[in-house]
């Protein structure tokens, strides 16, 4: 039996309806009752991915498109699948994500690059495939099942 009821929350592409999406998918996971570096981490991922799509699948100022965020928790994690209809990433696959270098002078420091970085070392796994328009992200993390309901056996 699932801690919560899978949820799917749809936003417009800009950066507000990320920072409101970012509430609702933490309100939505309180079942899961995440302690403070679990929610961190969930935060941190989901806004790095969202952000990427707002800022580089809609690149065009002129276009505002839609994002999925589905939710769902399986024995072996929380799992995130963001969906859009943006532009696909180049070459149909996720940027590397090496950390960027840092030890330069202050005004040579990138301005970008931490964000794959993070998702990936974050996340347990992180997916990416390109369905017809649709680009589709997946992504799992390491959430465990509270206490409270880890020694309850499936329905």
């Amino acid at each position: 039996m699932p801690i919560f009821q899978p949820f799917t929350i749809s936003i417009r592409s800009d950066q507000m309806a990320v920072r409101s999406a970012l509430k609702d998918v933490l309100s939505g996971l309180g079942p899961l009752e995440l302690g403070s570096e679990e929610a961190g981490t969930v935060e941190l991922v989901l806004a790095e991915a969202l952000n990427n799509v707002v800022e580089h699948a809609y690149t065009d100022t002129e276009t505002v498109g839609d994002i999925s965020i589905a939710c769902s928790h399986e024995r072996d994690g929380l799992h995130v699948q963001i969906t859009d209809q943006g532009k696909a990433m180049p070459n149909g696959t996720p940027p590397l994500g090496q950390p960027a270098e840092v030890d330069v002078e202050f005004d040579d420091l990138p301005e970008g690059g931490f964000g794959w970085f993070l998702i990936k070392d974050l996340a347990k796994d992180v997916s990416y495939e390109r369905v017809g328009s649709e680009n589709q992200l997946s992504i799992r993390l390491a959430v465990a099942i509270p206490t409270s309901d880890a020694g309850k056996s499936p329905s």
